[in-house]
């Protein structure tokens, strides 16, 4: 695992953006893996900002697969994820609708939903970069402390915090759904790259437990430290509980410039 602390969200949203870009240009055809929250915000925007400048690489042939999906919200409801993702990054990427894969919440397939998301991945060829935010309490996607590491994509009932963190986006806490299909966290392990971006105070100490802490089932987030190609990009809140933050900045600062990240 790669740990590079940097001086501000927008270094972050820049590098992250960086390297989604480098991989779109070496293989237009990637499979991207797309997460919503506040943290990944900035990176796309920045992707957004370059596209339209003229900047950035062409997205035609881009695929995408989304990390969740609220179960209950009506198709096209503005805070379904799809919608949020369609809206925030991949409509003004350029990239068709029909190239963007969601968990399917329809109740009439709702057992199965899991299966058939899992199916799809693998149909694509796999995950090639997984853009990840990271919770308060260390969880990746909807998967909550206390999930399996050897998760697959399925049904989570949502705790009371992570309703009321999601409150603001929707009128009130009784209106944020309880239920949502997720990708596991062997699902997510499965990307060749996986991208965390980490900004602000509030995940200071998440971030602490996922890099530095054990791997455990009580940080979701722990379980990159097991994968083979993971990066986590850190403004300095977040990463101001670090304790070997010191040595993550020397060996960025000596990183040969061919290597990327």
């Amino acid at each position: 695992m790669e740990v590079v602390p940097l001086d501000s969200v927008e270094a972050v949203a820049a590098l992250a953006a960086d390297t989604i870009e480098a991989l779109v240009r070496r293989a237009p055809d990637a499979v991207l893996g797309l997460a919503t929250g506040s943290s990944p915000l900035p990176t796309y925007r920045e992707l957004v900002r370059r596209h339209r400048d003229g900047a950035g690489p062409s997205y035609d042939r881009v695929r995408c697969f989304t990390l969740d999906e609220y179960v209950g919200l009506p198709a096209g409801h503005p805070q379904t994820y799809r919608e949020t993702i369609l809206a925030q990054v991949t409509d003004d990427l350029g990239i068709a609708r029909e190239h963007v894969t969601s968990p399917d919440p329809a109740p009439e397939g709702l057992p199965e939903a899991g299966a058939r998301y899992e199916a799809a991945l693998v149909a694509a060829g796999g995950v090639d970069l997984q853009v990840l935010g990271i919770g308060s309490d260390g969880h990746l996607a909807f998967n909550e402390p206390g999930s399996s590491l050897a998760s697959l994509t399925r049904l989570k009932t949502l705790t009371e915090r992570t309703r009321s963190d999601n409150a603001r986006f929707f009128g009130s806490v009784g209106d944020v759904p309880r239920h949502v299909l997720t990708q596991g966290l062997a699902t997510i392990g499965r990307a060749r790259h996986l991208l965390l971006v980490g900004t602000g105070e509030s995940k200071a100490q998440a971030v602490a437990d996922a890099v530095e802490g054990s791997v455990s089932a009580s940080c979701p987030a722990s379980t990159l430290q097991l994968h083979p190609h993971a990066t986590v990009l850190l403004d300095p809140a977040a990463a101001s509980r670090l304790d070997r933050v010191e040595h993550y900045r020397e060996v960025w600062a000596g990183k040969p410039e061919w290597q990327g990240l």
